[in-house]
């Protein structure tokens, strides 16, 4: 379930905030995005995500006075979220599709969990591969102090 591999720690910030408190969050953060949410029903609901890419191409390539623009200026609304007990594999079909990098995870509720990025899957799958490759490489040990 995608719930279980998810980044718990997760940077929000509200519509209404500038871009340049969100771009000072990505760099105290070291982080490429940020969610943009809204509290319902004590909630912080997922509502759009701001990419550091956004504030270049919206920003920085216009020309833009960066202090006249809000997150809710720039934001990519269209938000792909994955349900908490989605699969990796759905997640990542859901993904491709989209075009998305970044996921949003949510409970039943549309409360936010976490985001799944990327970055995350392929660590992820490196670990799992390292476990395959240690595997055949024992293997092979066992059958050679087995069968010399």
């Amino acid at each position: 379930m995608i719930g279980e591999i998810c980044t718990r720690d997760v940077v929000m910030i509200a519509k209404d905030a500038a871009v340049v408190e969100a771009a000072c969050l990505m760099r105290q953060h070291h982080v490429g995005a940020v969610l943009v949410t809204v509290v319902r029903e004590g909630l912080a609901v997922p509502v759009g995500i701001l990419t550091d890419r956004d504030l270049v191409v919206e920003v920085l390539a216009r020309d833009v006075d960066p202090q006249t623009v809000t997150v809710g200026d720039i934001m990519s609304a269209e938000l792909l979220t994955a349900g908490a007990a989605d699969s990796l594999w759905d997640t990542l079909q859901r993904m491709r599709q989209y075009g998305a990098r970044r996921v949003p995870v949510v409970d039943a509720g549309g409360g936010l969990q976490g985001i799944v990025t990327m970055d995350d899957v392929l660590e992820l799958l490196a670990e799992e591969l390292n476990v395959l490759a240690r595997l055949i490489s024992h293997e092979r040990h066992r059958e050679e102090a087995q069968r010399p």
